[in-house]
C-alpha cells in the first residue's frame, strides 16, 4: 500500500501553485478590479444583470409601443391565424382557445 500526503494549495483550494489566489491580479490591476474578484459571485452577478437591464430600458422611457402591440392589430392578428389554422393544436386555433373567446 502506498501512502499518499495530501499537500493543500498555498492559496486555498481551487487555486494553483503557480498564480495568486484571485486570479492573475498584480500591481498593475485597478484596485476596483481586484475588489470586485474577491466579492462573492452572486452580488456581483446581480449588480451587473440589473445595470444591464437599466441600461436597455433607457431608450424606451417616452417611447411610444410599436403599431403591432395595439389591440387592434393583435385581434386582426388573431383572426388571421385561425383563418389559417395556424397551430391547431396549442396555439391560437385550438379548440381551447376558441371555447375562450367564443368562436
Amino acid at each position: 500500500m502506498v501512502k499518499v500526503w495530501y499537500e493543500p494549495p498555498p492559496f486555498g483550494p481551487g487555486t494553483s501553485h503557480s498564480r495568486p489566489p484571485y486570479g492573475s491580479l498584480n500591481e498593475a490591476t485597478p484596485k476596483w478590479v481586484q475588489t470586485i474578484t474577491r466579492m462573492p459571485r452572486l452580488p456581483v452577478i446581480a449588480g451587473f444583470t440589473v445595470a444591464a437591464g437599466v441600461l436597455a430600458y433607457i431608450p424606451l422611457i417616452g417611447k411610444q409601443l410599436p403599431f403591432t402591440m395595439s389591440p387592434e392589430y393583435q385581434a386582426a392578428q388573431r383572426a388571421y391565424m385561425r383563418y389559417h389554422n395556424m397551430n391547431p393544436i396549442w396555439g391560437e386555433s385550438s379548440k381551447k382557445s376558441r371555447a375562450a373567446d367564443g368562436h
